[in-house]
């Protein structure tokens, strides 16, 4: 039995002091930000002591009442175990690049001697969010490691970004969910904490993202925007940068330099 499989089953004192402790700032962050059942604060507690997931990175999701793994979450776990490496390639005969549909295979190699553990993944416009439109190479890629890594893991939770587009019972539940909380007033001061806090975050450009939200909501300014539609913004950009930050830096980027008319 190698090192690592000896000691993923002893926690010290300390070590377990500190999930104690992660798993009470993951609800209290979760019951901030979902209303959540007394159940799936019972699997949070789980999932904190298994996995080691923190709400407050990112690592976990809440969608229709069920917990979700991120990419970034399996990405901790995958480096706290000491993995050894992941392959990932294009299976071209299942590949319609003008059709704008991938299927990869990942294989996570958990250490050097291992014979790996394989994961598909397929996007094409059908299955993914029209946030991510153009960029579903890059989601199945992501989605093909997701599932090689759950698999070496021993992970049963889907990761979020295995789902297809989120469906809009999903979204306005959680506006409505936001909208009944105290102490929101009109809303406008809640809704600017949360957009700084994405913006910190995931160390994004705030001009960029000014000028972005500003566009998406067809409106001069941010002030001209309505609630409802900064409120969409926010949850779609949320989902993107946790899905594919590299994708949306990109889409930041195209706003970096507004065009000028010359005369």
């Amino acid at each position: 039995m190698s090192r690592n499989t000896q000691n993923e089953g002893r926690q010290s004192p300390g070590d377990k002091a500190q999930l104690r402790l992660l798993a009470v700032q993951n609800i209290r962050l979760a019951r901030r930000s979902w209303e959540i059942s007394a159940e799936q604060v019972a699997v949070l507690r789980v999932l904190t002591e298994e996995l080691q997931l923190s709400v407050a990175v990112g690592d976990l999701r809440l969608l229709d009442g069920k917990w979700y793994v991120t990419h970034a979450g399996l990405l901790r776990v995958a480096r706290r175990n000491h993995c050894s490496g992941i392959r990932v390639q294009p299976l071209r005969e299942f590949c319609d690049p003008a059709a704008g549909r991938w299927v990869f295979r990942a294989t996570v190699y958990k250490s050097p001697g291992s014979k790996g553990f394989v994961g598909y993944g397929d996007a094409d416009p059908s299955n993914v969010s029209s946030l991510v439109h153009g960029a579903e190479m890059r989601v199945a890629e992501t989605r093909a490691v997701n599932r090689a890594l759950r698999k070496a893991y021993g992970i049963g939770l889907c990761s979020v970004e295995e789902l297809g587009p989120f469906s809009p019972s999903t979204e306005r539940a959680q506006v409505a969910n936001r909208a009944a909380e105290p102490h929101a007033g009109n809303g406008q001061p809640r809704l600017r904490d949360r957009l700084c806090q994405l913006i910190r975050q995931h160390q994004l450009d705030p001009t960029l993202v000014k000028r972005y939200t500003a566009d998406f909501c067809g409106t001069e300014s941010l002030r001209d925007a309505s609630r409802d539609l900064v409120e969409s913004f926010i949850d779609r950009l949320a989902a993107w940068a946790a899905k594919d930050r590299e994708g949306l830096l990109c889409k930041l980027h195209s706003y970096a330099q507004p065009q000028e008319v010359k005369p």
